[in-house]
């Protein structure tokens, strides 16, 4: 199948918004492992004082996460489809989380701006057509030194991994989708994944865009060595040159 790209792909989003939460809480620990990857972004205390854009936050899963390890910082939280920002929006929060409707490519036009002294990605840069531009914004607009959080499938590289996610999306999560009519989206996520960096790669495709350190990190269970937590800072310049 083709990916689904940009409107496409929003769109899906969209149909999918319904049912979105209860297919990821089928996921054994789907909310721990985002918990565990705001963690490990390294901040002490409750948050206060702290401005984090959550980046692709579909209905709000990621939000939580980060809302529940730094209570008192300001969130600004987007996602490019209307459908999932309807359904995170409209879940309790307190005022200093705000929604805002734009794709990642378009942050400055939804007057996104900066510094934020966090950006915290979820399940985004393999949905995206070219990561490199979002990383470029990224790095405009977190503070000096500001931390990067990316909690992404990515895989290692070792042939078992590949196929533990293949057999998961077609003996589980497709089945599931197709009955839902949401099919064409998660057969999109199983070659998202596929096709998109090893965790190695895009550790370096964060390097290129001007992050160092940059740490990557296994989550537990069986997503170990699918998915990955990639910790990084943001350096004085951005490198130049191919990502």
């Amino acid at each position: 199948m083709t990916l689904l790209r940009d409107q496409d792909l929003a769109l899906a989003f969209d149909h999918a918004a319904r049912s979105y939460d209860a297919l990821v809480a089928i996921n054994p620990g789907y909310h721990s492992h985002l918990r565990r990857s705001v963690r490990r972004l390294g901040f002490t205390g409750v948050g206060a004082g702290l401005r984090v854009l959550d980046l692709g936050c579909g209905t709000g899963a990621s939000t939580a996460a980060l809302h529940t390890v730094l209570p008192d910082a300001a969130i600004t939280a987007v996602d490019a489809s209307a459908g999932m920002l309807q359904r995170a929006a409209a879940k309790p929060w307190p005022s200093h989380v705000t929604f805002v409707h734009a794709p990642a490519e378009r942050l400055a036009e939804a007057g996104v701006e900066g510094p934020f002294d966090a950006v915290f990605a979820a399940y985004l840069f393999r949905n995206l057509s070219d990561p490199g531009p979002v990383l470029d914004a990224v790095h405009r607009l977190l503070a000096p030194s500001g931390r990067l959080g990316v909690h992404e499938y990515t895989l290692s590289g070792r042939r078992t991994d590949r196929a533990v996610w293949t057999l998961v999306c077609r003996g589980l999560v497709q089945p599931l989708a197709g009955a839902l009519g949401d099919g064409d989206l998660y057969r999109h996520l199983w070659r998202s994944v596929t096709d998109f960096d090893t965790a190695d790669r895009f550790a370096a495709r964060l390097r290129t865009a001007g992050f160092d350190p940059v740490r990557v990190l296994p989550l537990p269970g069986w997503q170990t060595g699918i998915t990955h937590t990639f910790v990084a800072r943001r350096a004085d310049a951005p490198a130049r040159g191919a990502r």
